[in-house]
Order: C-alpha cells, then sequence, then structure tokens
C-alpha cells in the first residue's frame, strides 16, 4: 500500500486531482483564481520529471500532451473560458500527461473533450427548472415580444432568475419591449447580471468541467473515443 503512494504515476494523479480541487474552491467561492497556484504546482510538475524512471519517456509524454497549450490559449483568447482555465490545463499536462487508470484511449485533449461534453448538463437543469415553472402557470416571458423559436431556445439556454448572482444576462430592452440576446459572452469580460426577475444564462466556473473531465479520463478514459469505440 505503501509503495502504491509513493508510485510516480499515482503522485501525479493525486497532485493533479488536489490542484484541480482547489482551483474548483476557489474559484467558486471567489470567482477567481491566483496565478500562484498554477506557478507552484507547475513547479512540483517540472521536479516530478528528475523522479520519473524513464527520464526520456516522461519528457516525450510531456510534450505530446502540451500540444493542448496552444487551443488552451487560443479558446482564452476568444472568450470560451477564463486565463486559469488555460492555465489550468497546461500545467495538468505536464503535471500528469496522459495519464488514466483505465485502459480506454485518451489523448492529449481527452480532459477538454470530456469538459466539453460535461458543459451540456446546465442544460437539461435548465429545461426541468423551465418546465417546472410552466406547469405551475408562470409566465416566464411576461413583456418579452420574441418568436416562439427564440422561446424555446431560451428554455434550454437560460431561465428567468428572481434575484440572480452568479449568470450573464441574455435579455435587453428595444422600445418599451423585452427581447432575448443570445450573443456570445467573453468569460473574462462580460459581467454578471444584478437585475432582479431576469433571464441569465448560468455563470458556472469552466474549471468544474475540466476537473469532472480529469477525473472521467482516469476512471473511464475519453468519452468521445469509447462512444465511437463503442458504435
Amino acid at each position: 500500500m505503501f509503495e502504491f503512494l509513493l508510485d510516480v504515476y499515482n503522485i501525479r494523479i493525486f497532485l493533479a486531482i488536489g490542484m484541480l480541487s482547489i482551483a474548483s474552491t476557489i474559484d467558486i467561492w471567489k470567482r477567481e483564481i491566483n496565478d500562484v497556484l498554477w506557478i507552484g504546482f507547475g513547479a512540483i510538475a517540472v521536479v516530478l520529471i528528475f523522479f520519473e524512471p524513464d527520464l526520456i519517456y516522461t519528457l516525450k509524454n510531456i510534450g505530446i500532451s502540451l500540444i493542448i497549450a496552444p487551443l488552451a490559449l487560443l479558446l482564452w483568447r476568444v472568450g470560451v473560458f477564463g486565463g486559469a482555465d488555460a492555465l489550468g490545463l497546461i500545467v495538468l499536462a505536464v503535471l500528469a500527461p496522459q495519464i488514466s487508470l483505465s485502459e480506454n484511449l485518451i489523448t492529449p485533449f481527452t480532459t477538454l473533450t470530456n469538459a466539453a461534453l460535461l458543459a451540456v448538463i446546465p442544460i437539461f437543469t435548465n429545461v426541468i427548472r423551465n418546465l417546472i415553472a410552466l406547469l405551475n402557470h408562470k409566465n416566464i416571458f411576461e413583456g418579452f415580444e420574441e418568436t416562439k423559436s427564440k422561446k424555446t431556445l431560451a428554455i434550454f439556454l437560460g431561465y428567468r432568475a428572481r434575484n440572480p448572482k452568479y449568470g450573464f444576462s441574455i435579455e435587453t430592452m428595444e422600445g418599451s419591449h423585452k427581447k432575448l440576446d443570445f450573443s456570445l459572452k467573453h468569460a473574462e469580460k462580460a459581467e454578471f447580471s444584478n437585475t432582479p426577475d431576469t433571464w441569465i444564462t448560468p455563470g458556472i466556473p469552466y474549471i468544474l468541467y475540466i476537473t469532472t473531465g480529469f477525473i472521467v479520463q482516469i476512471v473511464y478514459g475519453d468519452i468521445v473515443l469509447n462512444a465511437v469505440n463503442f458504435w
């Protein structure tokens, strides 16, 4: 048991989960992650390299895993997620390069693709929340002048919040009528809505999806690749 815990491979897994868990907790609490966290775990990742039994293999593996870096930086620049999420993915590529406890296939992009799929979950939550409101005869589109197609899309993408806290507004005013606004929000520049009784889309920290995506990678592998192989 003690030897299992001291194995560098397992140490990498424990540290990676620990890093992502700390980041997720801080992001939920403060909605901001200090770069010190990534610097600290990045330094640990570099030190671990010298404890590997096969240094050349480890360096090659890390090099392949860092293919994720340009994509992560690009997604940050276009506003899909924040800079902290991009740094987290890059440090993760060095700390736990292509690591899994399953025998299923994974790639340098597995954590990110798993996270992207898991990010769809709030859609189901929105639909359930809105259906319950409609069944309770609430006029969730009161004051709106919109097409049925846009209203249907809104039911999937958001909900009407009485006191929004961490969500981005998806409504705007045109004259005396409200309109739905589905324009893309920049993850770092968009401000949370604080207007009562407004339609919002949930502002869930993306690091939560990255953390869950990595855990899925550890125990199951790549969701997309496994689904393709299954069919």
